[in-house]
């Protein structure tokens, strides 16, 4: 290559790198001050949400188990098309030591009704939708939804995905570890 292909390359690389910073400053300028957001490794905040009979529960009373906790919402349509794919992994793995946790970042009175017509065999706790909300808590910086955090047995973060997850994602989260 010559010496100008060269320039141009390394310019290209310096644009990309510094627009890739200012992309992520811009993610992180909307966590109000103070908050902390789980990454990646960390140990998820052991957060105090109600479930649809008011009841409180703690997220600590999962430890022990791999926890896919799924941000959803009534009105999401790519939510409710994964929830059929949530139920078969809840059955299929539950008993292996997963679950999945259903967090509605929705009006409790919605939540209610859709579960009345649409019953999950998982449990569904009422995320906070003020801010901070949950699912910004949990890394959901865009908060997009559907958005899905898997947790290890000892509460930290193993992954995250904003959009549906696919069955082989599900299967690889949580499935038995490979060997």
């Amino acid at each position: 290559m010559s010496r100008s292909n060269w320039s141009i390359l390394m310019l290209a690389v310096l644009v990309a790198a510094v627009g890739g910073w200012f992309q992520q400053q811009s993610r992180l300028a909307k966590v109000p001050a103070g908050v902390q957001v789980a990454a990646m490794g960390e140990q998820r905040p052991d957060l105090a949400l109600k479930d649809i009979d008011g009841r409180e529960h703690r997220l600590s009373e999962f430890k022990g188990r791999r926890v896919l906790l799924n941000f959803w919402a009534s009105w999401c349509g790519p939510c409710l098309d994964e929830m059929p794919a949530l139920a078969r992994s809840q059955a299929k793995f539950g008993d292996q030591g997963a679950i999945v946790v259903g967090i509605a970042m929705d009006q409790p009175d919605a939540v209610r009704q859709f579960l009345a017509a649409h019953p999950v065999p998982y449990p569904i706790l009422l995320g906070q939708l003020e801010s901070p909300s949950t699912s910004l808590r949990f890394g959901n910086t865009a908060e997009t939804l559907p958005f899905s955090v898997l947790l290890d047995g000892d509460g930290r973060v193993l992954e995250n995905r904003r959009g549906a997850l696919t069955p082989q994602q599900l299967e690889t989260w949580l499935g038995p570890p490979s060997r």
